[in-house]
């Protein structure tokens, strides 16, 4: 089979998958969530296997306790945090209206530092900023329903996801020598080190960055409500989970804990600034520590490639190209690469005659 030809194949393979994603894209949730549950404790089970515990046992004592941890977490949390979503929504209006009546406060100080024109386009842009923060949060509901997710629908993923992930592990290594049969036996060599770049690269995506994200949200929403803030676990939890975008989840938090801390504090300006420290130092904690030691550069995807895969995928296939967009990112960053690699060691790249930077410096 020539080169064309396996392009072609490989081509079409693609194209057959995004068809198939795209048709089915209203009941892939469960699916989806449940493999990403099963590659992350797939290693858990393999360790408990090593104790001499049969892989249905591993399998369900590993399950049992994930779900036992989130019911646990489920019934503590959700109330609290269900009931200062709901206040925040509430609120989100009234808030804006404060922040506008403390910005005309400011006015006169504002216009005499900054000249009235000037002054009035940054006034209308921290309006219209704070308004966007807080409407955000107003909006989430309506967004929910909007992709489908009502109540039952949620009660329906959560009861089908575990089960998926229970039959996905149970049969996980079986599964694994089933694609390891058909890989073309010529070829076999390179495309497993391909697919082990991939497996690295998508652990750093599910379990690296899943943990930061984590990290990031357990962090704002204990710093912040400690600190006082009104609604800081609802913030904190939003700021976290929203990480997983470049820079939304700082920017939506940051915006809206500046503009309840304002209304709430003012005009203790040391508690906006401890708002402000919170969010600026435990960046430079995530990108230098977190971020290094979860995830390192299994990823290598550029953040402006990311955000365009999440825009492109949640276009296409709604919450769960959000869900897919990463993954699926960092598998194309992987086959780029491989790509690349083999176009600058072909004569296509070299030229007939091979290296033409050596050619050239000799002559």
């Amino acid at each position: 089979m020539t080169l064309r030809n396996q392009v072609l194949i490989w081509i079409a393979f693609f194209v057959v998958l995004i068809g198939l994603l795209y048709l089915f894209r209203g009941i892939l949730l469960p699916f989806v969530v449940g493999a990403a549950l099963a590659y992350l404790l797939n290693p858990v089970v393999n360790q408990l296997q090593r104790l001499k515990i049969n892989r249905v046992g591993a399998t369900s004592i590993v399950l049992l306790f994930v779900l036992a941890l989130v019911l646990g977490l489920f019934f503590m949390l959700v109330p609290l945090i269900g009931q200062q979503v709901v206040g925040l929504i509430q609120r989100a209006p009234g808030y804006v209206t404060d922040l506008q009546a403390l910005f005309a406060r400011w006015s006169p100080e504002v216009n005499e530092w900054l000249g009235p024109e000037r002054a009035a386009q940054v006034q209308t842009s921290i309006s219209d900023l704070a308004r966007q923060a807080l409407g955000f949060i107003a909006t989430l509901p309506a967004e929910l329903v909007n992709i489908g997710y009502t109540g039952a629908t949620v009660i329906g993923i959560s009861l089908l996801t575990p089960v998926v992930a229970f039959y996905l592990l149970l049969d996980w290594e079986g599964m694994i020598r089933g694609l390891q049969g058909l890989l073309p036996k010529e070829h076999k060599a390179e495309i497993n080190g391909i697919l082990g770049d991939i497996d690295k690269s998508m652990a750093g995506v599910i379990r690296g960055q899943g943990g930061v994200l984590l990290i990031d949200a357990a962090f704002y929403a204990t710093a912040l409500s400690l600190l006082g803030l009104n609604f800081g676990l609802a913030v904190g939890l939003i700021a976290g989970l929203l990480s997983f975008v470049p820079f939304m989840g700082f920017a939506v938090g940051f915006s809206l804990s500046i503009g309840i801390a304002l209304v709430q504090f003012w005009p203790n300006w040391w508690m906006v600034v401890a708002v402000c420290a919170i969010f600026m130092g435990w960046q430079f904690i995530e990108g230098n520590i977190l971020y290094p030691k979860l995830v390192g550069s299994s990823i290598n995807i550029n953040p402006v490639g990311l955000m365009f895969a999440l825009l492109a995928f949640g276009a296409l296939f709604g919450f769960v190209g959000l869900l897919l967009a990463v993954p699926l990112a960092a598998i194309v960053g992987v086959l780029v690469r491989y790509g690349v690699a083999k176009y600058k060691a072909s004569a296509l790249y070299k030229g007939p005659n091979g290296d033409l930077d050596g050619d050239v410096s000799a002559a």
